[in-house]
């Protein structure tokens, strides 16, 4: 028997359900915040991620599926949906509207060659909004405002992490203060750390070690090391998350784990899914465009991973919908037909074609969460009637077939 590949998932039945319910929930709400629906390519030129999520990255390095294609080019599948966004952004000429701004929704598989475990798969699916063109902190504080909605109607509890990266004016003094330090300890730090401190010292703060965690708690605080403009803007983002009554923490080792992020950062967390706590994260970045030879446009976003998510989602009380319609004799399945295809012209309708008894024909439209059962049995054909239930009412009815 031929099995899904190991860390890819069949949705089905319940899980697909609450997947679809995830996505419109997330949607909906972002269509509120202004946001439009964009798709892009699953597969990419792999320079695309290279350049932006970055060389030293563990998705560039360790986790892309990557391969050349039938035409030789350099393609991989997309690990993550920011840089296809920007690329197309890019590709569509809308920096060159630098009076304007601009807001995308997507949803989609994402793909990871990691090792599968809880809540982390190598297809899996996030729900992304990206903001291209506002440069203020009240975009972020929105942006973090509107994911708390998205987490409330899905019924989902969270704490809130933030941090501020600094910019290329505050980040090189402070690369080099952290650099000075970790090379003073770079004896106990894992061999990931030690390669970092080469190529991305700031992704050290990021490592999931316990034993680095622990150096790292005295290690320089990006925070203290802010230049006037980010301290601002850092400041008045705690400010309004406090007006607001969003409870939060600042975590000075937040990173998030691309190279292209500035200034703000944040992570939701969750402590019922085991040890990848994160259900959602993003932050700003507004180098990213110009990185990707655009023109400079300030932009912050995030995702959340939908696969995180969905054990945590209780879904809301279906209400029964629609008909069921069933013969109780082999001669009426015809007239059935007729009067589905004109009933579904405004109702949901499933139609039974095997002759079953009315019981039969009661649990069957149960099983579909049906609002009535509509049976026709011999009785009824000889009359030109057809029996109607209302099974969330309780009641029976028998109408003519012609006032169906």
């Amino acid at each position: 028997m031929i099995k899904a590949l190991r860390g890819m998932k069949d949705l089905t039945f319940e899980e697909s359900e609450r997947f679809v319910h995830i996505v419109t929930t997330a949607t909906n709400i972002a269509k509120r915040y202004g946001y439009s629906y964009i798709e892009t390519p699953i597969l990419e030129e792999t320079k695309l991620f290279k350049r932006s999520v970055g060389e030293s990255s563990d998705i560039v390095g360790k986790e892309m599926y990557q391969f050349e294609d039938k035409g030789g080019n350099d393609v991989c599948m997309r690990p993550e949906g920011t840089a296809g966004v920007v690329r197309a952004f890019i590709q569509a000429k809308l920096d060159r509207r630098q009076n304007e701004k601009f807001k995308f929704c997507y949803y989609g598989a994402m793909f990871r060659y990691e090792r599968p475990q809880k809540g982390r798969l190598r297809e899996f699916h996030q729900f992304g909004c990206e903001s291209f063109g506002e440069g203020s902190v009240y975009e972020d504080f929105t942006i973090i405002d509107m994911i708390g909605d998205i987490f409330k109607a899905l019924g989902i509890g969270y704490s809130l992490k933030i941090n501020s990266l600094g910019c290329p004016n505050c980040m090189p003094q402070y690369r080099e203060n952290l650099i000075s330090f970790l090379n003073g300890c770079k004896d106990e730090l894992c061999s990931d750390c030690n390669r970092r401190i080469d190529t991305n010292p700031i992704r050290v703060l990021d490592c999931k070690n316990e034993k680095c965690q622990s150096l790292l708690v005295s290690s320089p605080k990006l925070i203290d090391n802010l230049c006037s403009s980010c301290n601002s803007d850092f400041k008045k983002l705690v400010e309004l998350l406090n007006l607001a009554n969003i409870e939060f923490e600042i975590d000075t080792n937040l990173v998030r784990g691309l190279d292209y992020y500035n200034k703000t950062a944040f992570e939701f967390v969750s402590s019922s899914i085991g040890s990848q706590s994160a259900i959602a994260g993003g932050g700003r970045y507004d180098k990213l465009v110009e990185f990707l030879d655009g023109k400079t446009t300030p932009a912050v976003g995030f995702a959340l991973g939908i696969e995180r998510i969905m054990e945590l989602v209780s879904m809301p009380n279906i209400e029964r919908d629609g008909y069921y319609m069933g013969a109780m004799d082999s001669e009426v399945i015809d007239t059935l037909f007729a009067l589905a295809h004109k009933k579904r012209e405004s109702e949901k309708v499933t139609l039974e074609y095997t002759p079953k008894k009315l019981k039969a024909h009661l649990k069957g439209a149960d099983r579909v969460n049906a609002r009535y059962c509509a049976v026709i049995g011999e009785d009824e054909f000889k009359n030109g009637t057809i029996w109607i239930k209302d099974l969330s009412e309780r009641k029976e009815s028998v109408v003519l077939i012609s006032e169906f």
